[in-house]
C-alpha cells in the first residue's frame, strides 16, 4: 500500500515546494502542465524552485493529445533520465500524464492540481483511451499532495461543482460495492467504504459554500477529494468511489460523445442510482441543485433520448463488476421511467 507523505492544504501551500523537495532529497524536477496555469503561474513556481537551487524543466502538454499521446512526448523528450521527481501541476490530463511518467520511471510524483474537477489528485488510477473507451489503469500515487486554495478557489467555479459531484458519487457508490459483497460474495472493506462515506457527508455540510466558491468550501473540498484518493490506494481499486453512477457517465461518454465533464455526469448519474438503490436520491438533487451543478439532460448538454440510451447500456461496460444495473441491465421502458421520475428527463 502506497500512500502519500506530504499533504498540504492551504492558501499559499505552493510557496512550500521547494522545502518539501529539499527534505525529499529531490533536486531535479519535471514540471508537466498546461497551458493556462503555464501561462499564470510558472514565473512564481520558478521563483520558489529557484531559491533551494532546484533544477527543472517546464513540459506544456498539448490539449489535442491524449494521455498516451503526452506520455510518448515526454518520454522521448527525457529519454536520457536527469530528473528524481515529477510534479503535476494542472487538472485532471496533468496529473494523470505525470503519474504514468513517474510510475515508469520509478520517480517520486507531487500533485498540485489547479482545479478540484475529480479524485484523480490523489489518487493512483489514471484514466487512458483505448478505441472507443477509456479504461483506469493502476499507476503511481503521488508522494506529495499541494492543494493551494489561493489558486483552487480562483479556478472557474463549473470544475469545482465538478469535483463535488465526484464526492456525491461515493453514496451509490459504496452501496454498489456492498451489494456486490452479498449477492457475489466480492470483497468488502468497511473501513474504507465508511471512509468513502465521510467524505460525502463532509461535502454535504458545507455544500452552501462550495456553491459560493468560498475558499473554506474549496478546502472541505480539497480534503474529501484527496480522502477518496487515498481510499482507491488503501482497496487498490476504485470500488468505493466508482459504481453503477460511473458506469452511467461512460455510457453516455460513448453515446453522446462527452458531452459534460466527468464529475458532472457521475452526479446525475448519482441522482437515478439513488433511485434505484431507494436511498434518498431528493437529498442528493437537493445538495446537487445548491452548488450548482446539473440535475438534468439539459445541464449535461445532452437530450432525453441519450440519456435513456446511456442507461440502458450501463451494464455493459465494465460487465465485471456487479451493481444495482444488474447483469442484464435496465430495459429501454424502465430507463425511462427511472430517468422521468427523477427529472432527469
Amino acid at each position: 500500500m502506497e500512500l502519500p507523505q506530504v499533504v498540504l492544504i492551504g492558501p499559499d501551500t505552493i510557496s512550500e515546494l521547494s522545502k518539501e523537495l529539499s527534505w525529499l532529497g529531490k533536486f531535479r524536477a519535471v514540471i508537466v502542465t498546461s497551458q493556462t496555469p503555464f501561462s499564470l503561474f510558472s514565473e512564481k513556481i520558478s521563483e520558489i524552485l529557484r531559491k533551494e537551487k532546484i533544477n527543472f524543466s517546464f513540459h506544456v502538454i498539448d490539449k489535442k493529445n491524449d494521455v498516451n499521446e503526452e506520455f510518448e512526448k515526454i518520454s522521448a523528450k527525457f529519454s536520457s533520465g536527469g530528473f528524481d521527481v515529477v510534479l503535476g501541476f494542472g487538472g485532471g490530463k496533468v496529473i494523470d500524464v505525470a503519474k504514468l511518467i513517474a510510475s515508469h520511471r520509478g520517480v517520486l510524483l507531487v500533485s498540485i492540481p489547479t482545479v478540484l474537477s475529480h479524485d484523480g489528485i490523489a489518487s493512483p488510477l489514471v484514466s487512458v483511451p483505448s478505441n472507443d473507451r477509456r479504461y483506469s489503469i493502476y499507476a503511481k500515487t503521488p508522494n506529495v499532495i499541494i492543494a493551494d486554495t489561493s489558486i483552487l478557489s480562483k479556478a472557474p467555479h463549473r470544475h469545482t461543482v465538478s469535483g463535488f459531484a465526484d464526492i456525491i458519487a461515493k453514496y451509490t457508490a459504496v452501496r454498489d460495492w456492498r451489494l456486490a459483497h452479498l449477492i457475489k460474495g466480492e470483497y468488502y472493506g468497511d473501513y474504507a467504504a465508511k471512509l468513502a462515506e465521510t467524505s460525502v457527508e463532509m461535502v454535504v455540510r458545507e455544500c452552501e459554500k462550495v456553491g459560493k466558491h468560498k475558499e473554506e468550501g474549496v478546502r472541505v473540498l480539497a480534503e474529501a477529494l484527496i480522502n477518496c484518493g487515498i481510499v482507491i490506494s488503501i482497496v487498490g481499486n476504485s470500488r468505493p468511489c466508482s459504481g453503477s453512477e460511473h458506469l452511467f457517465s461512460h455510457s453516455l461518454d460513448l453515446v453522446a460523445n462527452y458531452p459534460a465533464l466527468h464529475g458532472e455526469q457521475v452526479g446525475v448519474g448519482t441522482i437515478m442510482m439513488a433511485y434505484l438503490h431507494n436511498a434518498d436520491w431528493k437529498l442528493i438533487k437537493d445538495v446537487l441543485k445548491t452548488v450548482g451543478a446539473p440535475i438534468s439532460y439539459e445541464g449535461l448538454r445532452t437530450n432525453p433520448e441519450k440519456i435513456v440510451e446511456a442507461l440502458t447500456l450501463a451494464h455493459k461496460i465494465r460487465p465485471e463488476r456487479y451493481t444495482i444495473l444488474g447483469e442484464s441491465g435496465l430495459t429501454r421502458l424502465a430507463a425511462k421511467s427511472l430517468a422521468e421520475e427523477t427529472g432527469v428527463i
